[in-house]
């Protein structure tokens, strides 16, 4: 809307802006008077916006809302006086006007004034102390639910614009707390698709002016050139001087010079130009890009509005008094972010107040104050959100959660008894698990808790749970800062530029080639105290591989809650602010993609969306489809290492060996059992096969004789390595097919890799 249909819009429609702002006045300012109900200036703003807001009904010949606000008017007159003291059912009564005043300026709300007579009754008999009161009132969180409901296709931005003439008068209408900016400013309404395609352009316009940079420096490599041109000619004259060419040869190379040198000239002008006018051109871009997005971004304050109230309200109908304290408000917020957030938030905020904090009675006993605090910071962290929601409530029972677990079979027994609190922890967010014996209007502590976790998550976000028994939980998020936008480390794949959100990225590294292992039928590689399983990233994208020699491989590795995972990719190219750009809807869901993203040099790069990359490995793996990586670069090129697989249920046993082989040039690749090692040897090829015997799921005896029965594998050279020195345990393991058998009583370095030579000999033969 334009300033000028701005002044043109009719006085209803002035009215609701009006009451909007002045009913957000009444609220924070009605809920700071129950704690304190002699604040001076909370009931000089409270008794102002009564006021103002029934002068703008008289105008605009609103009855009811004349008839509301004048009855609360009197109500806070009367306790600025002395002749009222503010008791809980008076601020009750006056929060159902605000609510009722909200109705009212809605239009199409006809509930809103059939509700005022009985409100003003209520309302004379809380006014005549003689007076019983009458009627119960209605729950003021039950009027609150249906008064504020913005449309959601606009939105505020900042640039100003009249929405009234500014008035000197106390009763003026005071300027719009969630669509209208702080202090003076005033606003203009922009429709979110104006305001997506501007920022859009702009980004786009970002791009643009990187694209000069070639441009320029094509210039700068010419000037060089010509320089170098210019001092040739030079050469070449005094070469010709000294010949004795003719005055008219002298004079043509003459004439050249001349016209190189002016040349020369233009082009230092038009390439001192061309750098200005890029520099220039990319302050401005940037600047317009920063003012695009600034226009999304709102204060985390918007989100708030009702919390408050909600809290109050629900507590009170629980017999609780809770306090809501916010800090960090002002935080700037993309206003997506913000509409995503806010049903997630209610539903913790509802959680802490009906099962974190505790009834009066039970919080006095405990030694705390009656009143309980919930505590909502919000800051700026690395391009993300934190948001911290604690209460000082009773914590959670965890010997309640390990029953719950055991009761609905989710876990035996045994397990349950020996895991941490974080682990227990994480079971309330599983879908319908809940502590509350019976369902109550108000969800209990863990159900819907798998919701948040979704709606985070969906936010590119994550989301932990702590707790103190007997002292209150924590709600520790993190979110982007903005969905426009997205810290990413590009890397390539396939001869493809793809990027992975920094938020999903525990660390990237180079892993020796020799550093991967297999285990069951899986690789993966050691790095700080722990097995990182190694997939590629060229089959998850279905890229072509990459042809080359390498000896290290370049591997990303992302995080999903406590398990990580190396990606490996084929380079590593950098980390890069991107501008997020929806892929188009008729493609649908792209698999493993979330969006698209221009770079500087305006080539496409594809984000990857990690969480359904990483349902993609899982599937992978539960259908024995995921590639092994090859490692290239662990041989010397054109001759190719002899590959040895060793067998061993013992871990000590199997790195003894690997490390004897490998430090000896083979390839080798470990498998945890017999079974693990059938599926090894079904899926690659080996040179030498060195095993164990006893051993789970399948004995080394059984997998010899497999091996044997196999057409492919009967002529595979075979060790077997065995505690067992008896006779019959080596005949055994002879019989079965095995070409060599070596005691671990007598075992040695020497021993084994002077029977691996003697079977296959050297590593590169």
């Amino acid at each position: 809307m334009t300033p000028e249909q701005m002044r043109d819009a009719s006085l209803l429609e002035l009215f609701s802006l009006e009451a909007e702002a002045q009913t957000q006045v009444l609220s924070a300012g009605l809920m700071a008077l129950e704690r304190n109900p002699t604040q001076a200036d909370q009931l000089e703003a409270c008794m102002r916006a009564a006021h103002s807001l029934k002068g703008a009904a008289r105008i605009v010949g609103v009855d009811a809302g004349v008839s509301v606000a004048h009855v609360m008017e009197d109500c806070l007159v009367a306790a600025q006086e002395g002749r009222l003291r503010l008791r809980p059912e008076h601020i009750d009564a006056l929060l159902l006007g605000t609510d009722l005043l909200m109705r009212i300026a809605t239009p199409g709300d006809a509930a809103g004034e059939a509700a005022v007579p009985g409100f003003l009754v209520q309302m004379a008999a809380l006014l005549d102390p003689s007076a019983v009161f009458a009627a119960p009132l209605p729950s003021a969180s039950a009027a609150l639910a249906p008064v504020l409901e913005p449309a959601p296709a606009i939105i505020v931005a900042e640039p100003p614009a009249l929405l009234a003439e500014p008035q000197d008068d106390a009763s003026a209408p005071r300027k719009p707390g969630k669509r209208g900016g702080e202090g003076g400013e005033r606003v203009l309404r922009v429709t979110a698709d104006r305001l997506n395609s501007l920022l859009d352009l702009s980004s786009k316009s970002l791009v643009e002016t990187q694209r000069l940079k070639p441009y320029l420096a094509s210039l700068q490599r010419l000037k060089r050139m010509h320089g170098q041109g210019m001092r040739a000619l030079d050469g070449l004259k005094s070469q010709l001087e000294g010949s004795g060419q003719s005055a008219e040869v002298l004079e043509a190379l003459a004439q050249t010079q001349r016209l190189l040198g002016e040349t020369q000239q233009i082009l230092q002008q038009q390439a001192a130009e061309l750098d200005e006018f890029g520099w220039q051109a990319s302050q401005r871009a940037q600047n317009l890009y920063d003012t695009a997005l600034a226009c999304r971004m709102r204060p985390f304050a918007d989100v708030l509005t009702g919390q408050s109230r909600m809290v109050r309200d629900l507590g009170r109908s629980l017999g609780k008094q809770v306090q809501l304290q916010i800090e960090g408000d002002k935080t700037q917020v993309d206003r997506d972010v913000l509409e995503k957030l806010e049903a997630p938030l209610t539903h913790l905020l509802r959680n802490a107040v009906d099962h974190g904090i505790e009834l009066p009675e039970r919080r006095l006993l405990a030694g705390k104050p009656g009143d309980g605090v919930i505590r909502l910071c919000a800051s700026h962290q690395a391009g993300l959100l934190i948001l911290e929601l604690s209460d000082d409530g009773a914590g959670i029972d965890l010997e309640r959660v390990r029953r719950s677990i055991v009761e609905r079979a989710l876990s035996p027994a045994e397990t349950v008894a020996q895991m941490s609190e974080a682990e227990l922890l994480t079971f309330l967010f599983l879908p319908g698990f809940s502590l509350r014996d019976k369902v109550t209007e108000v969800s209990g502590r863990g159900v819907g808790l798998d919701a948040v976790q979704h709606m985070v998550r969906e936010l590119r976000g994550s989301i932990e749970l702590t707790q103190v028994a007997g002292q209150g939980c924590c709600f520790h998020l993190e979110v982007p800062l903005t969905l426009s936008v997205v810290r990413s480390l590009v890397v390539e794949v396939g001869g493809e530029a793809y990027a992975f959100p920094l938020a999903h990225i525990e660390r990237t590294l180079d892993v020796p080639a020799d550093a991967i292992v297999q285990i069951e039928g899986r690789q993966h590689f050691w790095h700080e105290q722990r097995h990182i399983g190694l997939v590629s990233a060229n089959q998850l994208l279905n890229r072509p591989a990459a042809q080359g020699e390498e000896r290290s491989i370049r591997v990303v590795v992302i995080r999903e809650r406590e398990q990580l995972y190396g990606v490996a990719v084929e380079r590593l190219i950098g980390e890069r602010v991107l501008v997020v750009m929806p892929l188009d809807p008729r493609l649908g869901k792209v698999q493993d993609i979330s969006a698209g993203a221009l770079l500087d040099d305006g080539s496409v790069v594809l984000i990857v969306d990690v969480e359904d990359l990483l349902r993609s490995v899982e599937k992978l793996l539960t259908t024995g489809r995921l590639e092994r990586i090859e490692r290239r670069g662990s041989a010397v090129k054109g001759v190719p290492r002899k590959r040895v697989l060793v067998v061993d249920d013992s871990l000590t046993v199997r790195e003894l060996q690997r490390k004897l082989l490998s430090n000896r040039g083979y390839d080798v690749a470990v498998a945890v059992d017999g079974m693990d090692g059938w599926n090894a040897l079904r899926g690659e090829d080996f040179d030498l096969l060195i095993t164990d015997i006893d051993m789970p799921r399948m004995d080394g005896i059984e997998l010899v004789t497999l091996v044997r029965r196999d057409q492919r594998l009967q002529s595979l050279p075979v060790m077997v390595v065995s505690y067992k020195d008896r006779e019959e345990d080596r005949r055994r393991g002879l019989d079965a097919g095995a070409d060599y058998y070596l005691a671990k009583a007598s075992f040695h370095d020497d021993a084994l890799l002077d029977a691996v030579v003697e079977l296959i000999g050297g590593a590169q033969g």
